[in-house]
């Protein structure tokens, strides 16, 4: 079986928005990575990284989101995560993973583009 990963690209006003899908694990965190690189190198200093479509999520894609997380705080930027309550297997699996591991308080999670591209939007409780 063949998993398709693919990381699209599209601005939301002032948001960088990066819609990622598939499997995020050590062969495929290294084109996250690169991209959110990209975003930052072009000037890019908030971005959202919708994971609704992630249905997969290894501590290399873990460590991709903390270091996101970084990156974007080292130039006073914003990091807003999409992680739906419920997903395709009635769960986000990242959402999941994030929990057990006691990191999602780290992130501002939102249910949506819209919702995390809004400023007066509140994010989901850890």
């Amino acid at each position: 079986m063949v998993v398709t990963f693919k990381v699209t690209g599209q601005e939301h006003g002032e948001w960088a928005v990066l819609r990622v899908s598939g499997e995020l694990d050590l062969v495929t965190s290294p084109v996250l990575r690169q991209r959110v690189h990209d975003v930052v190198a072009d000037g890019g200093h908030r971005l959202v990284l919708d994971l609704s479509e992630v249905w997969f999520c290894d501590s290399s894609g873990v460590g991709v989101l903390i270091a996101t997380r970084r990156l974007l705080r080292s130039c006073r930027g914003s990091l807003r995560l999409i992680l739906p309550a419920r997903g395709a297997a009635d769960g986000s699996h990242v959402n999941k993973v994030l929990g057990a591991l006691g990191v999602r308080r780290l992130f501002e999670i939102h249910p949506d583009v819209p919702s995390a591209v809004d400023e007066d939007s509140r994010p989901l409780s850890a």
